[in-house]
């Protein structure tokens, strides 16, 4: 099992930026893959971003050019540069781990921070 930590959210106005945080433990060694969803109030949890262990990167076409998913691989932690947030960007943001077999959707989730954007 992987054991997800998420931090760094906080409300913030339109405009501005927030950097999330995951850090990853257990058995990260058979992590394919880590991402971040997120989950607006009455909508359905929706995919972020993913980056598999090669580097390789897919971005939901709302967030493209304005969030960066990067890594520090000493520091097992991925993290997720959000920048010119809009107030529809506001959600609670999960982290996400998965192995090679499992599909999307599927693997470690952390509990969430709370992103709020609003004037």
């Amino acid at each position: 099992q992987v054991q997800l930590v998420e931090s760094g959210g906080g409300l913030v106005q339109p405009g501005g930026s927030l950097r999330l945080s995951c850090v990853a433990s257990g058995s990260i060694f058979s992590i394919y893959a880590m991402g971040w969803y997120r989950q607006a109030p009455g909508k359905q949890r929706e995919l972020v971003v993913v980056i598999t262990n090669r580097g390789s990167t897919n971005y939901a076409d709302s967030v493209k050019g304005r969030f960066t998913i990067s890594r520090d691989n000493a520091k097992n932690t991925v993290y997720l540069q959000m920048n010119s947030l809009k107030p529809e960007d506001t959600a609670v943001y999960y982290c996400n781990a998965r192995k090679i077999d499992e599909i999307l959707g599927g693997g470690s989730w952390g509990h969430g921070t709370q992103v709020t954007v609003s004037s």
